[in-house]
């Protein structure tokens, strides 16, 4: 280019508008909820006020306890909600590794999987790792699960990438070193589903029945050829091979209207009528047999924690019923008010996932329900507190 070219070229530049110039815009660091898995009708300010503290306490409980029917699905709704996360959560590799998790173990594999494909640092934090193998073993990527446990540069001994290294090793044919990693995994933490298929695939002893709790015994029952479908699958596992979205759990109405006067389907529609709420509390204080008056007085106590208020001598009688109180502490139940008083949604939400996720698959216990229905109603989760009626009514014996 000859200099008078090159001089005209720099007047051109000089004289370009502003705004018509290229800025470069440093943009912040992802947090670890930013990424949306999926549309959940939840706002942008979900995460708003919580304490990050939080978070990292009830996340890794999802995905490690059994959680019922409806306490999954307010876990699914709020983890896949794409939303600024709490304040500290920037950068947050292992929290974003946490969310990641919770939803593969509830079954929610297409949300994070769309999250772990915007999430960086996976060579940094082995959480967050851990969960984009597992989706990828659970999607039969086998390549990109043995990439992955290849490219980690932090918590490469941790038994789970011990497990899977020897599961690649012996994928690409290296035996002797599969062994060897696999002893390794055994003699630290010795698991003997994994140790009876993984034996089958080094050495072709009998592998006996498939596993299907997790993506690496999925990768592990289908190289050995073993028969799927007689195994019970985890919800992770069932959620990808069904390739859809959770679906939102149901419920018996049936039996619950047998039970409490046909309420059940009013509950389903919306909100129960407030006649039908005050018959029940009556019926409930006046029956005589005891059973009865214990499965009335606790379904009363449910219904009455979806009501915006009740007449006062609704108030006076439910008052006195016996139900007992829940088992959640004290603390996190001041907790949990406080998130109400104040709507901070998400904090709320994962306030009552803690005790839900205490309770194990049957759900909270009749008084922590009605806690958490009555949080979850002020809190703006009308649906999720119905679903947690429903549970409860279903429940009832």
């Amino acid at each position: 280019m000859s200099r008078i070219a090159l001089l005209a070229g720099l007047l051109i530049l000089a004289a370009t508008p502003a705004s018509a110039q290229v800025q470069v815009v440093q943009l912040p660091a992802p947090d670890a909820f930013s990424t949306p898995g999926r549309d959940t009708g939840l706002p942008a300010d979900l995460w708003s006020g919580t304490p990050i503290e939080t978070a990292r306490a009830v996340l890794p409980l999802l995905a490690s306890k059994p959680l019922s029917p409806a306490s999954a699905a307010l876990a699914r709704r709020v983890l896949a909600t794409g939303a600024k996360g709490p304040d500290g959560s920037t950068g947050d590799e292992a929290l974003a590794g946490a969310r990641a998790s919770a939803l593969i173990a509830l079954g929610d594999v297409g949300a994070a999987t769309r999250i772990l494909d915007r999430a960086p640092g996976l060579e940094r934090n082995a959480t967050l790792s851990q969960a984009a193998a597992e989706t990828a073993l659970l999607a039969g990527d086998n390549a990109r699960a043995c990439s992955i446990a290849e490219g980690l540069s932090n918590g490469r001994g941790g038994v789970y990438w011990l497990r899977l290294r020897a599961f690649c090793q012996a994928e690409a044919g290296q035996t002797a070193q599969a062994q060897l990693t696999f002893d390794l995994a055994q003699s630290q933490a010795r698991d003997a589903v994994y140790g009876r298929l993984m034996a089958a695939k080094l050495s072709g002893a009998a592998p006996g029945a498939a596993s299907l709790r997790n993506g690496l015994d999925l990768a592990l029952s289908k190289g050995l050829g073993l028969d799927l479908t007689a195994a019970k699958p985890a919800p992770a596992v069932a959620a990808a091979a069904s390739g859809a979205d959770p679906a939102v759990p149901s419920f018996d109405v049936s039996l619950i209207d047998s039970q409490i006067g046909g309420l059940g389907q009013s509950v389903v529609a919306g909100l129960p009528p407030e006649g039908g709420v005050s018959a029940l509390i009556s019926a409930a204080a006046e029956a005589s047999e005891p059973k009865s008056r214990a499965r009335l007085q606790a379904a009363a106590v449910l219904l009455a924690a979806l009501a915006n208020d009740l007449p006062a001598p609704d108030r006076a009688r439910i008052s006195g019923f016996a139900t007992p109180e829940g088992k959640a502490p004290a603390g996190r139940n001041l907790a949990l008010e406080a998130a109400a008083d104040s709507r901070r949604v998400g904090e709320a939400a994962l306030l009552a996932l803690w005790t839900a996720s205490e309770a194990g698959v049957a759900g909270p216990a009749i008084g922590d329900r009605a806690r958490i229905v009555r949080t979850l109603i002020r809190a703006g989760l009308a649906d999720d507190a119905r679903l947690f009626v429903l549970e409860g009514l279903a429940g009832l014996k």
